[in-house]
């Protein structure tokens, strides 16, 4: 009878790790599929189906196995190790071989997402074809209705820590190189555990074959974990035209700095964020004005720009008396405080006695604090996805207002007034409806294209704030670029080049998020 337990529990113990290590292995797709495709919510959503309709696929497959069901279960064990292990790997190559050949393109979807979910729908099925396997194998073991509940259990359960384990070790710990390995070696050797402890339910030629694949496939993880840090570098290089000198996988986002000659560039998730090359021209204007049409600018609160650039600029105001900057991620802000590029970069701003440093979301921030700001900067990336577009919403607009004082201003980056026009002006007519008068401002960046910002006022009129900003005395402010005529050109704009009905633009709010889509809809290739 104990023996019976052991053998049932075995084949149990192999269900639980495959549902550790496929649940992380889909986890990691999705992430890269986030970070390769862009919009975290949509990818996460395809690759998550995919893998679940493919369990279905693989579940109805099983049905025509019927002969030497231990074997072939252990074979599918070996070849989901190796796939789950590989997983990264797969696609940063992929991304890698399209980078220097065209951009490939199967339906709407690009070569790299097409292998994404192609390895997920993969996983999915052998994980589907497992299952049934396992309740089959298990049947000699225990009564039906015992059989399929253990069965299952242990599945779901192995989901539950393998989401933990990526939550918690694997991906703020491990990264999106060594989970992967990692958990493929667990699902192997629980396999080469089944093989060991069931040899004597296995065919005799198939017990010497399945001995010696566990020692290849045993191996192949082994190199390939091994080689994988330099596999995944030259693929991450391959994704850039210049060298990369700094690269970091953080709970929340991919971290790279590249360099050409004596200038480098700031990606997140793949998309530019800033080169030292131009970004006086995006600060400069983004907090120069704003800074100016408040009366008394003494308090300050920044959302983002963990990079400190802005705080640089605010203090070059000699009334600031605190900077309160705001950043999810925290090591972005030590990468911006403590890395000599950014130090250099920022002027050290960061470590300046008036700023304090808060890593939360700038959201959840909005709704907790209790502090009076005279001027409230928002510098986040892109509103590419949902979590992006909350934070430029109808409700942290009314936040913003809220903390600051009657004279209180804000601005915010909001994209291209060319490249996406309708998400220009959705920012623009968000922050009106929160209760500001707003402008907007704009310049053209050599490494962005034509970019904004919309700047708004509690007290002031439109017109009152671009004659404010357009007389603005700069003597006693030190700017790189910024200057009298400057403030005249980015507070002036032409005919719009892309017409739209202004009126069909909806103000983005938290339970109506449409900013993401008029971004993405956005004229991106006139980029």
């Amino acid at each position: 009878m104990a023996n019976i337990l052991s053998k049932s529990n075995t084949l149990k113990l192999a269900l639980f790790a495959t549902g550790l290590s496929g649940i992380v292995a889909e986890y990691v797709l999705s992430t890269l599929a986030s970070y390769f495709l862009g919009n975290s919510v949509f990818q996460w959503t395809m690759t998550l189906s995919f893998m679940l309709f493919a369990m279905g696929l693989g579940s109805r497959f099983s049905k025509y196995i019927e002969t030497n069901l231990l074997e072939k279960f252990i074979i599918v064990e070996f070849i989901l190790s190796l796939l789950v292990s590989f997983s990264s790997i797969i696609a940063y190559s992929i991304s890698a071989f399209i980078s220097f050949t065209p951009k490939y393109t199967i339906f709407p979807l690009p070569l790299d997402g097409v292998v994404i979910y192609t390895t997920s729908i993969c996983i999915g099925f052998l994980i589907g074809l497992e299952i049934p396997l396992a309740t089959r194998l298990n049947d000699q073991f225990e009564a039906l209705k015992v059989n399929i509940s253990s069965v299952m259990e242990k599945d779901y359960f192995g989901s539950l820590f393998g989401g933990l384990f990526f939550a918690f070790v694997g991906l703020p710990l491990l990264g999106l190189t060594y989970t992967p390995f990692v958990l493929g070696f667990v699902n192997l050797l629980v396999a080469i555990l089944l093989l060991w402890r069931l040899d004597d339910l296995l065919e005799h030629k198939w017990n010497k074959i399945l001995k010696i694949s566990s020692v290849l496939v045993f191996a192949s993880i082994g190199i390939g974990m091994f080689f994988s840090n330099n596999i995944i570098n030259y693929g991450e290089q391959k994704l850039y035209k210049d060298k990369v000198v700094f690269q970091k996988q953080t709970p929340y986002q991919r971290l790279v700095v590249t360099q050409w000659k004596d200038d480098y560039w700031l990606y997140i998730n793949g998309h530019l964020q800033l080169s030292t090359f131009d970004e006086w021209l995006y600060h400069e204007p983004m907090a120069i004005p704003a800074m100016s049409i408040s009366p008394i600018p003494q308090d300050i609160l920044i959302l983002g720009g963990g990079d400190g650039c802005l705080v640089r600029e605010a203090l070059k105001f000699p009334s600031v008396k605190s900077i309160t900057l705001v950043d999810l991620d925290p090591e972005m802000t030590k990468l911006a405080k403590e890395n000599p590029i950014f130090k250099k970069l920022n002027g050290g701003s960061l470590e300046d006695s008036k700023v304090k440093i808060i890593n939360q979301d700038a959201f959840h921030y909005l709704e907790q604090e209790k502090q009076f700001f005279d001027v409230v900067m928002m510098d986040f990336p892109d509103p590419k996805s949902i979590e992006l577009g909350r934070l430029q919403s109808l409700e942290s607009f009314r936040m913003c207002n809220k903390l600051l004082r009657p004279h209180g201003v804000i601005v915010t980056q909001a994209g291209s007034p060319y490249y996406a026009s309708e998400a220009f002006y959705c920012i623009e007519k968000t922050m009106g409806a929160a209760g500001f008068n707003t402008i907007p401002l704009h310049n053209q960046i050599l490494t962005l294209g034509e970019w904004g910002w919309v700047l708004g006022s509690k007290s002031m009129s439109p017109d009152e704030m671009k004659s404010k900003i357009r007389h603005t005395d700069l003597s006693n402010i030190e700017t790189k670029w910024i200057n009298k005529e400057a403030l005249y050109s980015i507070t002036s704009f032409g005919k719009p080049i892309y017409e739209f009905d202004s009126t069909k633009v909806g103000i983005n709010t938290v339970h109506n998020p449409v900013l993401p889509t008029y971004y993405s809809h956005g004229n991106w290739d006139l980029f």
